[in-house]
């Protein structure tokens, strides 16, 4: 028996992360517009539409923002605004990067805390949406979403503080 590689487990979940992230998007993107398209059409032909339909589309846009924002964190690829960077000398010019991704995961961890206890406070008060479902499996998204941020700034910002510190010059700024 050959022992497995042991970087190749962390590989292998990051690529299965990717993967169920990517296979998400599409998925939900699909749906809002399959759902969008058919209430433009039975509001146009035929006077009517499905009553939960326009909550549901708020819903899926909500989540398509949310992983798409954890996808755009795993490579470096959110919005940034990033002024400071160009006046720093080349010698510190990582230094703002890693300023900005301390800054973010603190954020994304302060959401995620406070998410959390929103969440909390839907299953208390028993909330629903989509007539009768509880709130909280569509408002769980929020916290899961801005762990999984605060994760990866924690994790970008690592990784740029030992490429500072060792004296690397790759660019972590993808």
């Amino acid at each position: 028996m050959v022992a497995e590689n042991p970087s190749a487990i962390p590989n292998r979940l990051r690529r299965i992360g990717t993967a169920t992230e990517n296979a998400l998007l599409v998925l939900m993107l699909g749906a809002m517009m399959l759902l969008a398209a058919g209430q433009i059409v039975l509001r146009t032909f035929f006077d009517s539409g499905l009553l939960w339909a326009d909550e549901l589309l708020k819903i899926l846009v909500l989540w398509i923002a949310l992983i798409a924002s954890v996808a755009a964190s795993r490579n470096h690829r959110h919005l940034r605004i990033d002024v400071l960077s160009r006046y720093v000398p080349v010698r510190y010019s990582r230094v703002p990067a890693l300023v900005v991704d301390a800054f973010a995961a603190l954020v994304c961890g302060v959401i995620a805390w406070h998410s959390s206890r929103y969440v909390l406070l839907s299953i208390e008060f028993e909330d629903t949406v989509l007539l009768d479902t509880p709130a909280w499996l569509v408002q769980g998204i929020l916290p899961v979403a801005f762990a999984l941020m605060c994760y990866r700034f924690a994790l970008h910002f690592l990784a740029g503080l030992v490429d500072l510190l060792r004296g690397n010059r790759r660019d972590r700024r993808g």
